[in-house]
């Protein structure tokens, strides 16, 4: 009886830390990206989500897999459509259809807890060159009709997630927001459409995109810091950091076009740990620290105090995204390409010195590497087969101030090669390259440079193909060889 008793009040006291641990987990969500060329199992990442308290995901497509994994578990998501389907949704028929097959299959009995739908990712981007200008309305306003006629309308809304972009200040104060020139028509029927049905403004917003595509920009204004050289005045509000005034900006955006109550969501904010010289794990602790902070604090922003509701970006590293942005864009996740964790990241926000619990289960292919063969005598081919490897695997962390810069010739040779062995499933005819290269089982890694291992995969590998911008982003590598 008494051993009874003792293990029910452990169990007791197990389950009670548990539950007061939960409770001061922040309310955010994260972005879920897939992009990879040997994608975690989704059910391996929901466990992740799980043993770090995230109650919200926001996905960028609705596969059924990902979807299979989060019923149940009352993680609230937010499904995705992606931008090459807004053609077709300018029929009526076909959204009624994806409806049906994306959101009402799921919703039942130990379902999927659905509780938005992300029309479009960030479609008036200006690099886009209005390709979905004329397709993004038509699609948000056709899909909100089939929810409404499907009878979910009072539990899911439908939104954008939109670039910070979308709005501009002339006078470069927050209170000059207002809607870019070119997309401001349609900006206020969008914006009138979410007062009417309810919905958010979904807003992406990267401090680190301001200092990447300033060099001027003074870098302490991109974090959380108080006490900086840099802040703005405007009205009788101070800025001491580019989230605050850049959300602003929206806020007045907003009210200018009479919905200045609006409820805004930050669909994405983060910082990239690889891929420029700015982009590390320290960088991104330090961003992620200020953020969960400030979050923590409930004080929000100068127009807009109270509860900010954000969704990190992203989860995991994906080594198939384009590079046209910048080559930190493979590497924004909060997790390595295999669920383990890069930086302590405290999700109460107290800056507890934490590391997030990795993924359990994950399952590698066999231990082993490419690598240059030193004997190798046709030195002359390396350019042509680094040239070759890069363009068609990641080598952006090769790439100046990143964390395979350090490298010697040969390291650098390795790296190249390695990556271009394992996205292709290691496959022995992937670690020939003319007889300069060869397979060891000796790790071949460096310091902070990880020669990764493919994992086992569950799904249909993405394969990259030589594009332009590949090519372009690692031309500079041959210049290490001479």
């Amino acid at each position: 009886m008494a051993e009874t008793l003792a293990l029910f009040l452990s169990t007791f006291s197990m389950l009670l830390a548990t539950i007061m641990a939960s409770d001061h987990l922040l309310d955010i969500g994260v972005n879920w990206g897939t992009i990879s060329s040997s994608p975690l199992n989704p059910k391996i990442v929901v466990g992740m989500l799980k043993d770090n308290g995230i109650k919200k995901v926001k996905l960028f497509d609705a596969d059924s897999s990902t979807l299979n994994a989060l019923a149940g578990t009352g993680i609230q998501v937010m499904v995705g459509i992606p931008n090459k389907m807004l053609e077709d949704l300018k029929k009526y028929k076909n959204a009624k259809e994806w409806v049906k097959k994306n959101v009402s299959k799921y919703l039942h009995d130990g379902g999927v807890d659905i509780r938005y739908v992300a029309v479009a990712n960030e479609p008036f981007l200006a690099s886009y060159n209005d390709s979905y200008k004329e397709s993004t309305i038509p699609a948000l306003k056709n899909i909100q009709q089939a929810i409404e006629e499907a009878g979910h309308a009072d539990t899911i809304k439908v939104s954008i997630p939109l670039n910070a972009d979308v709005y501009e200040s002339a006078s470069n104060v927050p209170s000059g927001g207002d809607f870019r020139k070119d997309i401001k028509d349609k900006m206020v029927e969008i914006v009138n459409f979410f007062k009417e049905k309810g919905s958010p403004f979904l807003v992406n917003i990267y401090p680190f995109l301001s200092l990447y595509q300033n060099p001027d920009f003074p870098e302490q204004f991109a974090f959380f810091e108080d006490g900086g050289d840099k802040t703005i005045q405007d009205k009788n509000n101070e800025y001491t950091n580019v989230f605050d005034a850049n959300y602003d900006t929206l806020v007045w955006s907003l009210k200018k076009h009479g919905v200045g109550d609006l409820k805004i969501i930050v669909g994405e904010i983060g910082w990239p740990t690889d891929g420029h010289i700015k982009a590390n794990a320290t960088a991104a602790q330090k961003f992620y620290e200020g953020l969960l902070k400030k979050l923590a604090s409930n004080k929000g922003t100068p127009m807009r105090p109270g509860k900010l509701e954000v969704y990190l970006f992203g989860l995991l590293d994906e080594n198939m995204k384009s590079i046209a942005p910048g080559n930190f864009e493979r590497h924004w996740g909060i997790f390595r390409y295999d669920g383990s964790p890069k930086f302590p990241l405290d999700l109460t926000g107290k800056g507890n010195n934490r590391m997030p619990i990795a993924a359990k289960g994950v399952e590698y292919q066999e231990l082993k590497w490419c690598i240059f063969n030193p004997e190798a005598k046709d030195i002359e081919k390396v350019p042509g087969a680094l040239d070759y490897a890069c363009a068609r695997a990641d080598c952006t962390a090769l790439e100046y101030g990143c964390s395979c810069n350090k490298l010697d010739r040969n390291g650098n040779i390795s790296y190249a090669f390695n990556m271009y062995f394992q996205i292709n499933d290691q496959d022995v005819e992937a670690c020939k390259f003319g007889g300069l290269a060869m397979i060891t089982k000796t790790n071949a890694s460096q310091k902070s440079c990880l020669f990764p291992v493919a994992l086992k995969s569950h799904a249909i590998r993405v394969r990259m193909g030589a594009s332009r911008h590949a090519l372009l982003g690692f031309m500079s590598i041959l210049f290490w060889l001479l």
